[in-house]
């Protein structure tokens, strides 16, 4: 077992104009190459202009990464607003128009923008991506079955994409609801078979329908690119801390997994189908509307199911340095995530400005400001006071 289980964090950020607060339509080549200068190993495009892409350096603590994350946060902050932008860390941009996005200049989105048409224009989502080393690639892809039942949870902290093209959506997580819309998303199937896995991959290639396996976007994957199991679930997180717990929660999963080969070793279709119920859940109500656990036949609140996983991986949180983050865990599932703190940051600016336009600003600038790590005074005090709408 790879005790250390190194690991590495991906966030997808939004680049929004500062002056309308809607996202940018073409980024300025001078920002990109200034943010490349900057972060050269760091920073890469995504399918869209108005998106951006930074990943860590390989990590064997929280602390780095949390030291990396805050550099790039920052960093990319303040060179996003002296070029009259916001660097915004969510699943979902409040306020932004799909019709109006550019895909980026690159080969590989060219072709995929031809495959996805319409969809590619949508595809206007930010998510948080975690990979944690695994050697074994059997094991990987066993793992990617045996961790199915907790997406949910790491789903229902993370959520942070409550509005939709300048409306309200009634879900806490609607990224993963429009991103269904792209082929090969949502959960895998239920591969119990690495040879299984490998003769579905290696069918698709053969008959053209993909390239290579990085065109497989499920919720959690094995990496084409490294020896890693990734998760692709969760929003990207507008608070570093909460990213931070989502990433350690999952870390600790895998070592668990890995500690104990026997766990969801079983699982069935029922188990696949309890878990894409759970997915639906977790999206539509975030910390607030229970999850099915299979175990008890009953729904049980997502805090108390946080409360019996961190009780769960108190050996592994204790083995990786991970107490403090998984503490963290209980905090978002008891007060909120980012999709609380918008959701009351838009009604009370909606009703002291009058309207709707005042109230998606207001949250665009939390975002913008929680992004870069400001002290905004929203905290989850402050949110907890007032209560989500």
């Amino acid at each position: 077992m790879n005790e250390g289980c190194r690991f590495g964090i991906e966030e997808e950020y939004f680049l929004s104009e500062a002056g309308s607060r809607g996202v940018v339509r073409k980024v300025s080549p001078a920002f990109i190459k200034a943010a490349q200068a900057l972060f050269p190993d760091e920073v890469q495009r995504e399918m869209l202009q108005s998106q951006i892409e930074v990943a860590t350096p390989v990590c064997d603590s929280m602390d780095q990464a949390r030291a990396s994350l805050t550099a790039l946060r920052t960093g990319l902050a303040g060179l996003a607003l002296e070029h009259e932008m916001l660097l915004m860390a969510c699943g979902t941009h409040p306020s932004a128009a799909w019709a109006r996005q550019r895909a980026t200049d690159a080969s590989r989105y060219d072709a995929l923008m031809r495959d996805l048409q319409m969809l590619g224009s949508r595809n206007q989502l930010c998510g948080l991506h975690v990979h944690v080393e695994v050697a074994d690639e059997d094991e990987r892809i066993r793992l990617m079955a045996r961790i199915m039942p907790f997406l949910p949870l790491l789903l229902a902290l993370s959520t942070s994409s409550p509005f939709w093209q300048g409306r309200r959506t009634g879900l806490m997580g609607y990224r993963l609801a429009a991103y269904g819309e792209l082929p090969r998303t949502g959960l895998p199937e239920l591969f119990t078979d690495p040879d299984d896995y490998r003769a579905y991959i290696e069918t698709m290639v053969a008959a053209g329908a993909i390239r290579d396996a990085s065109y497989i976007w499920w919720a959690i994957r094995p990496s084409e690119k490294h020896p890693t199991l990734e998760l692709r679930i969760a929003d990207s997180c507008t608070r570093l801390d909460d990213t931070l717990a989502i990433a350690a929660l999952y870390r600790c999963l895998v070592r668990h997994l890995l500690r104990q080969p026997g766990l969801n070793a079983d699982l069935t279709a029922a188990s696949r189908g309890i878990a894409t119920e759970n997915l639906w859940r977790a999206q539509r109500y975030g910390i607030h509307g229970g999850l099915i656990d299979a175990d008890s036949r009953s729904m049980r609140s997502v805090p108390s199911l946080v409360d019996d996983l961190v009780l769960q991986l108190a050996e592994d949180s204790a083995a990786l340095g991970c107490e403090a983050d998984l503490a963290a865990c209980r905090r978002i599932a008891s007060d909120g995530t980012s999709a609380d703190v918008q959701l009351a940051v838009y009604e009370e600016a909606r009703t002291r400005d009058g309207g709707q336009p005042g109230g998606l600003a207001a949250v665009v600038d939390w975002i913008a400001s929680e992004t870069r790590l400001d002290d905004t005074g929203w905290g989850r005090g402050e949110m907890s006071r007032r209560g989500a709408a």
